[in-house]
Order: structure tokens, then C-alpha cells, then sequence
């Protein structure tokens, strides 16, 4: 039988540092989702052609300062690679500043908007480690819960977290590991993508499976990128019960790289990756870094621009541009999704 605390958040530990330092999942209706759009600055609207403008266009002839500050703040990359590069999953020696900088830590947050509530999202600050995991919506037509692993697996790791020893650092392939047995063992239906990340020791160490992943910024530039694991187009792989399985937890892509004080780690599902190019999201780093955003703020703004670009039918996103690949023709537009951004901030202790 499965909890009850399952359906829409993550349950409250009965400890008060527990409590101050975990993160519930947070659903965000259509009022809070207008008053989230209204957020995104006009600058990033003009750099990335979104359309609905909150400031009048100036005049013929008029000195447009939104499209200045636009052009003088998120230059576009210079380099190449979209969705699903950015760098390999080997560790980096550790510079000399690195290796005088203290203790680090991480301080985090999420936004969450909901299509089908297929999502789920877990993160602990005290313990330094953040997930997120996406139910696989085939499973909707077949009139199953597509959610439920995926909260299932979410709920798990939370309580994995909850149960170790203060102070034990966090591998997250050992955790995904656990919350997939203890998931599985519950006979959650349907199936899941999955991402853990952990700052342990002054490394930031990923497990993930499938199409959630991350992106690591380090001075408004992409530093690290979770590459996608899939079957065939728009088919992850995907963690579920049963013997009949393909996936396990063993072919989860790991890997860590020397953290700093100052990186941006931004995890989410797929309603994020499949709308927001690499480039676009550097550009959205920079410019709520030089703003000065919390992580809130910037996983509010992240999210709320994936949402407008899924429903954007005037331009090319990740997904439209690798479905016209693989089907040689493709409107372009985005995909409509569950969209979870998790925004953590690595600082010092």
C-alpha cells in the first residue's frame, strides 16, 4: 500500500534541523505560474525572441535600452554543442585555489510547474544533496499512476538521507541504488527517469538515469553537462520493478568534478533540457548571477522560460531541432511537459 505522503510531497522529518534544512516540493498553480512569468526580465525576452513584452517597444528611432543591456549581458556562446554536451564525466585535478579554499556548501532551490504531476523532487542543505525524478507519461494511457515511481523513488532517497548518520557524505550512486530497492520493493507501478547530485568533501558527485540531468555553471560558463541516455528518440531509459526490466541502476552514468566556491548547479527533468538549449540557459546564469538572483529567483526564471518556450510555436528547441533529425520534418516548438528546476548555489561555509 502505498503512503499517502507520496502524492504531493516529501514527508516532514520528526527531527527540527531535518525539517529546517529539507526541501518539499512545491506546486505551483496558474495564479503563481502568471505572477512567475511576469518575473522573466525583458531582457531576456528580446535575447531570445520570446514574444509578450511587460515594457512598451520603443519607437521607430527610439534608443532601445532593453536590447542593449540584452546584447551587452547575454552574448551568445562562442563555442559549439546544444542539448546533452558540455564536457565528460572525468574528475579534474584540483587547482591551488581549490585546494585552500574551507569547507563548501550548498544553499538550493526548486520550482515546480506541473502538466500531468508526473515529477517528483527532493533536496536536503544539511547533507548536500538535491534529485529530481520524471514518470515515464507512456504509462498514462494504459490508466497507470505514471507518477508513482517517481515519487516513490524521491520519497526513498529522502528517507535515505533522513536515516544516515550526521555528517556521512553522500554517494549518490549508492543512494539511487537504495531508493530504487526500497521503491521497488513497495511495488510501485510505472516507470522513471532519476538524477542525484551530492556535495561531499569538496567534490559535486552525480548519479543519474535517463533524460533528468543538470547543468554545472562556474564563472557564467558551462562547465559540466549530464549527456542523455536514451533507447530511441523521446525513449529514456527509465528505472521500474519488476524482472522484466532492461534498466538498473547499474548503467546510471556517475562521475564528480572539484567543486568552487561561486558554481551553479541547475538540475531538472526533461520539460527543462527539452526546451531550453544549453546557450540559452548559460545566458539565464549569467544574467540572474549579474542581477544578483537567489536561488529561487533563478529557478522561478528558468523554469517560467521553459514553460513559455514549450508553448512557443514560432521557434526551434532541443526538441524540435533532434525530432526533425530523426524524422527529417519537424515543426518547430517545444513539448509541452512537467517542467522541475532545482538552482543550487555552491558557496562557502
Amino acid at each position: 500500500m502505498r503512503p499517502p505522503s507520496l502524492r504531493r510531497a516529501l514527508p516532514r522529518s520528526t527531527n527540527p534541523s531535518h525539517d529546517r534544512n529539507a526541501k518539499m516540493e512545491k506546486l505551483i498553480g496558474r495564479t503563481t505560474l502568471r505572477e512567475i512569468d511576469e518575473r522573466i526580465p525583458d531582457a531576456l525576452r528580446v535575447a531570445f525572441g520570446i514574444r509578450y513584452r511587460a515594457l512598451p517597444a520603443p519607437a521607430p528611432g527610439e534608443h532601445d535600452e532593453v536590447a542593449s543591456f540584452a546584447a551587452a549581458l547575454l552574448p551568445p556562446r562562442h563555442y559549439d554543442g546544444g542539448g546533452g554536451g558540455g564536457g565528460g564525466d572525468e574528475a579534474e585535478a584540483p587547482s591551488q585555489q581549490q585546494q585552500h579554499q574551507g569547507e563548501l556548501r550548498m544553499e538550493f532551490d526548486s520550482c515546480y510547474l506541473k502538466d500531468h504531476d508526473e515529477d517528483a523532487h527532493f533536496g536536503h542543505a544539511e547533507t548536500g544533496v538535491v534529485g529530481v525524478a520524471d514518470g515515464v507519461g507512456s504509462y498514462r494511457s494504459a490508466g497507470v499512476d505514471a507518477g508513482a515511481f517517481a515519487r516513490g523513488l524521491m520519497h526513498s532517497a529522502f528517507l535515505e538521507v533522513l536515516e544516515a548518520p550526521p555528517g556521512t557524505r553522500v554517494c549518490p550512486h549508492t543512494l539511487l541504488e537504495r531508493a530504487y530497492e526500497r521503491t521497488a520493493a513497495l511495488g510501485m507501478p510505472a516507470a522513471s527517469t532519476a538524477v542525484v547530485l551530492s556535495l561531499a568533501g569538496g567534490a559535486l558527485r552525480w548519479a543519474y538515469v535517463g533524460d533528468s540531468g543538470f547543468a554545472v555553471f562556474r564563472g557564467g560558463s558551462l562547465l559540466r553537462r549530464s549527456r542523455l541516455q536514451q533507447h530511441r528518440f523521446n525513449c529514456p531509459l527509465q528505472l521500474r520493478a519488476g524482472a522484466g526490466s532492461t534498466t538498473t541502476v547499474a548503467d546510471a552514468e556517475v562521475g564528480e568534478v572539484p567543486a568552487r566556491e561561486g558554481d551553479v548547479v541547475v538540475v531538472g527533468t526533461d520539460g527543462l533540457f527539452d526546451n531550453v538549449t544549453d546557450d540559452e540557459l548559460e545566458r539565464i546564469v549569467r544574467m540572474g548571477t549579474a542581477m544578483g538572483f537567489s536561488p529561487l529567483n533563478m529557478a522561478e526564471v528558468i523554469a517560467a522560460f521553459a514553460h513559455e518556450a514549450a508553448r512557443c510555436t514560432y521557434r526551434d528547441t532541443p526538441y524540435s531541432i533532434e525530432k526533425r533529425k530523426q524524422q527529417g520534418t519537424a515543426p518547430t516548438g517545444g513539448k509541452p511537459d512537467d517542467i522541475t528546476v532545482i538552482v543550487a548555489f555552491i558557496l562557502s561555509s
